[in-house]
């Protein structure tokens, strides 16, 4: 049920969008989704699709850009992204990172007619 807040809060913000730009209708929405956030594509999709119904944004397509994980070793300072669930770090093999990126979630456009 996460999802369901989050897409909540990115229907509002793409509506308030095109109704800033003058828009008759959301074509789509490209979102940003970090690998750490812990969100799925299909379920933003699946409740998009519902809580859109009525709106400027019903049928609206939602893309999907992941970005990955990645890490600051806090011993040696090496930047890095992991290898799957391996989060030591790869130069000095401490297991001490502090994440850098892969925590986004952010409404990069939309695209209205």
């Amino acid at each position: 049920m996460h999802e369901l807040s989050v897409t909540q809060s990115i229907l509002e913000i793409a509506l308030a969008h095109a109704k800033e730009a003058g828009a008759g209708r959301i074509v789509k929405v490209n979102l940003v989704i970090g690998e750490l956030s812990g969100l799925v594509g299909e379920f933003i999709q699946f409740y998009f699709d519902f809580v859109s119904k009525g709106t400027l944004a019903e049928g609206a397509e939602l893309t999907f850009r992941h970005v990955p994980a990645r890490f600051r070793c806090l011993d040696c300072g090496a930047e890095y992204e992991p290898d799957g669930a391996d989060w030591a770090c790869p130069i000095c093999g401490a297991l001490r990172p502090v994440a850098m990126g892969g925590r986004e979630l952010l409404v990069e456009s939309i695209e209205v007619e």
